[in-house]
């Protein structure tokens, strides 16, 4: 088979680097599946995914479902007559959409499966301090993140590196890595491996507000790691003068600290850091609750911190 007929299953921006190596690669992209328009932001505008965007950019036949189930949606995709799908940052699917082609779907993870498997792989590898992460492709199957490995790259994260940042290389590496298993599937040179579970797995469960809130009583090392882990988005919380403060960016100080954990300490001028169990946390980029995200200098030249 020279040219498969492939459709593309994403949403946001990191599916569209994947989308667009296929594109470029001069693959016969026969559909694209993203999710449905939802309103956002203050004045509650349809908001497209980016994924949708570059469907229309570039002319793609494209599908919006608001359930995977819907006959409706079934039949679409049926006669779209897709020989692999590939999914890219997307849904859950049911086993009526991912068994339906004959060379089985593919999905890009961001992560060096089995580990860090669900929602949120690339924040949690930063979270724990990992010195390394990855991308792994693998065909589906039905429990979440378990099918059998077909491609996987390792990639070095840096000990300051945000998850942001992972992620802008993370999904160009993924976008390769994925052109090039369908290439080897189609030449019959890939050798799918079953996942083996590690006796400890690491787990990449969806993010939620407890997980975003820093203890100041943990060490400097790990409130860092949170830091970065959590930047840009959905961002580390915290209490100033009683209203949440996102912290984007930080730097360590090991020094012996001085007052209680949670303790501020400014000159209000040039540095803000909070003091940690053996250390504090320089702050550097942060968000007030009510005010823009800004640099922690030109934050302090108009905000007065409470003695």
């Amino acid at each position: 088979m020279l040219n498969p007929r492939i459709v593309f299953m994403g949403t946001p921006e990191f599916a569209v680097a994947s989308l667009d190596a296929l594109v470029t690669a001069g693959y016969n992209i026969v559909g694209v599946v993203t999710a449905p328009d939802k309103p956002a932001g203050r004045g509650m505008k349809m908001n497209e995914s980016a994924v949708k965007k570059y469907a229309i950019e570039h002319q793609l036949h494209l599908l919006q479902p608001e359930k995977l189930k819907n006959p409706e949606f079934i039949a679409s995709l049926q006669q779209l007559k897709a020989d692999i799908q590939v999914v890219v940052a997307f849904r859950m699917l049911p086993e009526i959409v991912w068994n339906m082609p004959p060379m089985g779907t593919i999905n890009v993870h961001g992560s060096l499966l089995p580990d860090y498997r669900g929602a949120a792989p690339i924040n949690w590898a930063v979270i724990n301090g990992e010195k390394e992460t990855g991308v792994t492709t693998f065909k589906l199957k039905h429990e979440i993140d378990t099918g059998d490995i077909l491609l996987q790259e390792t990639i070095e994260i840096g000990e300051n590196e945000s998850a942001t940042e992972v992620h802008d290389r993370m999904k160009i590496i993924g976008a390769n890595l994925l052109v090039k298993t369908i290439q080897e599937l189609l030449n019959g040179t890939i050798k799918e491996k079953p996942q083996i579970i590690n006796i400890h797995p690491k787990h990449a469960p969806k993010l939620f507000t407890k997980d975003c809130e820093i203890n100041w009583n943990d060490s400097v090392h790990n409130i860092h790691n949170q830091i970065r882990g959590l930047s840009i988005f959905p961002g580390a919380i915290t209490k100033l003068d009683g209203k949440i403060l996102k912290i984007y960016s930080s730097v360590k100080e090991t020094t012996v600290p001085k007052g209680s954990p949670g303790t501020t300490v400014s000159d209000g001028k040039n540095f803000l850091k909070f003091t940690c169990a053996d250390g504090y946390i320089l702050v550097k980029d942060l968000q007030l609750e009510g005010k823009k995200r800004m640099q922690v200098g030109d934050f302090l030249r108009g905000y007065r911190i409470a003695e």
